[in-house]
């Protein structure tokens, strides 16, 4: 069943839903929050919580990183960031948090243009390794074949691929493009790639032998990509279209599971609970976190599309602090606009309609009402 609707006579478009177009329904039965499960498992790696923080430097740094995965999440540190290209990064975060509007986006283009040094993967890492928390970090696809080795062998638990949009079918005349099913194959570490937002990308990256998939396109709420490209994926329709490739790839397979990843419009607590119920087994988390009195943005937020060193994506945007990372995620919340308490929110949300863990809670009704946020 398609639900397409004529642009004009030469071009039909299919409807797609952001989380903001979609609601979560109660059913018959009712649980404590207590009763309720939101532990997740990816590959050997068990994690109290189904959230991964973004890759960015404003949300992760070493010690953000160590701090998350206490709490219980796994922080994910930006290999191509400023912990990577500078012995001491701070005063430059100090100073794009103090950036005036109009030169921010020139200014980070020339913080961003240092190059990235292989040893400081191997130290920020290995910093990482040393507090006893799961080990992640990410490269861009441009940037894997060039760097991973150094990746892997500073002891990575796990290795993300994460662009704009990342396909297992890149076409380049000028160099040879990353050939990821090879690349997956020849690596001993569990390997999470995207974004992807539609149900074949989707697919052939789960072909490749990736262990979980990144649905979204874009930086999420620093990203300006729908302005400057003219591309957009609603979250709740492309969530619900990599489940469905998840779903068909299982049975072709033979009983493989990609872990299915929101990674892109998860602000609030309401989010995480609506991209759980159209099929992530997770979410990854950005403006969500970059909200924490430890983050490294002290209140602001951006991605790698803000510095683009030839067609920016993407800005330093104002996200304010809420409270501790602790708070973010646990509580207790002293605001009732879904900034504060985030697993809270979902197990309350699962308790209320009846389900016990993440994956059954993707069975939860879905309709479709259009609600614009305050």
């Amino acid at each position: 069943m398609t639900n397409e609707i004529e642009i004009g006579r030469g071009k039909r478009g299919r409807r797609a839903y952001s989380f903001d177009d979609i609601a979560v329904v109660p059913s018959r039965r009712t649980r404590d929050p207590e009763d309720v499960s939101v532990g997740w498992q990816i590959d050997a790696y068990h994690v109290d919580l189904p959230l991964l923080a973004a890759p960015m430097d404003s949300v992760m740094s070493p010690a953000t990183a160590i701090r998350l995965g206490e709490l219980g999440g796994i922080g994910v540190l930006d290999l191509e960031g400023v912990w990577t290209r500078y012995e001491d990064p701070e005063p430059l975060l100090e100073e794009i948090a103090n950036l005036p509007a109009g030169d921010a986006t020139r200014r980070m283009q020339e913080i961003y243009a240092a190059p990235v040094i292989p040893e400081l993967i191997t130290e920020r890492l290995g910093e990482i390794r040393r507090g006893g928390v799961t080990v992640a970090g990410a490269l861009s696809p441009q940037r894997t074949q060039q760097l991973w080795r150094a990746v892997v062998a500073a002891g990575v638990d796990l290795f993300v691929i994460r662009g704009t949009t990342v396909s297992a079918e890149h076409v380049s005349s000028a160099a040879e493009p990353l050939n990821l099913k090879r690349f997956i194959y020849e690596l001993d570490v569990p390997v999470i790639v995207g974004g992807a937002a539609t149900y074949t990308a989707a697919l052939h990256l789960m072909r490749t032998g990736a262990a979980g998939v990144l649905v979204g396109f874009g930086g999420g709420a620093a990203h300006t990509t729908r302005v400057s490209l003219g591309i957009h994926a609603p979250m709740a329709s492309a969530v619900a279209d990599v489940a469905a490739a998840r779903r068909d790839y299982l049975d072709e397979s033979g009983g493989r599971y990609v872990h299915v990843i929101a990674d892109g419009g998860v602000g609030r607590s309401g989010d995480l609970v609506k991209a759980v119920a159209c099929g992530a087994d997770a979410v990854m988390l950005g403006a969500a976190l970059a909200r924490g009195v430890e983050a490294p943005g002290k209140g602001w937020h951006w991605g790698s599309e803000a510095h683009h060193p030839e067609l920016p994506r993407g800005e330093r945007v104002r996200v304010g602090t809420v409270g501790t990372l602790e708070e973010i995620l646990h509580g207790p919340g002293g605001r009732a606009d879904g900034t504060l308490n985030l697993v809270g929110a979902l197990r309350r949300a699962m308790a209320t309609t009846g389900y016990s863990d993440v994956k059954e809670f993707q069975r939860v009704e879905v309709v479709v009402s259009p609600y614009t946020p305050r």
